[in-house]
């Protein structure tokens, strides 16, 4: 149980780019879909709790789930040690080599293709929350909207549209 723990968890940390966010379409690959250790109503409660307590989200989400898992704290710790140590590897690596050729076009190309990947596995991460249990939630949908047009185009205040939204959602859920 703790192998198949850490290795899915180290898979999620491998190409998990972009964070927590843009890591909740593998998280919920791996734990819902493959190993059926969590159900999807269980994965949004997950979400939401590890959106509330403070940290990151991939590591709030790797540490309840190793504790659901198994039932102690060493899966928590493991579940935690396999998401981080793929980054901790490779910003090591990548550290050591940038400094040697971050002038070079094709390095450069790289880093602007990684923006464009990640922002995919964050739309991805919307999506597969909103469609719960094959129910899109369309007034959701219309506050997402507003919010993004208001930020957008209008340039309002990213924090009061959150806060509006909130209330919001509050109001009509």
């Amino acid at each position: 149980m703790y192998f198949n723990l850490f290795v899915s968890f180290f898979k999620i940390g491998l190409f998990g780019f972009g964070g927590g966010y843009a890591m909740l379409s593998l998280i919920q690959h791996e734990v819902v879909e493959t190993h059926n250790w969590i159900s999807v109503g269980d994965f949004t409660d997950i979400v939401a709790i590890s959106q509330m307590t403070p940290g990151p989200i991939g590591i709030n989400m790797a540490t309840y789930v190793g504790y659901t898992v198994t039932g102690n704290a060493f899966g928590s710790f493991f579940a935690t040690l396999a998401l981080c140590l793929p980054s901790f590897i490779i910003m090591l690596t990548i550290a050591h080599y940038y400094i040697k050729f971050r002038q070079n076009k094709y390095i450069e190309d790289v880093f602007l293709g990684l923006r464009i990947v990640i922002v995919g596995l964050i739309a991805a991460a919307g999506l597969q929350l909103m469609n719960k249990d094959n129910f899109i939630d369309y007034i959701s949908v219309i506050l997402f909207l507003l919010a993004f047009l208001a930020v957008w185009k209008m340039k309002a205040n990213p924090i009061m549209v959150i806060l509006i939204a909130g209330v919001a959602g509050f109001l009509i859920y």
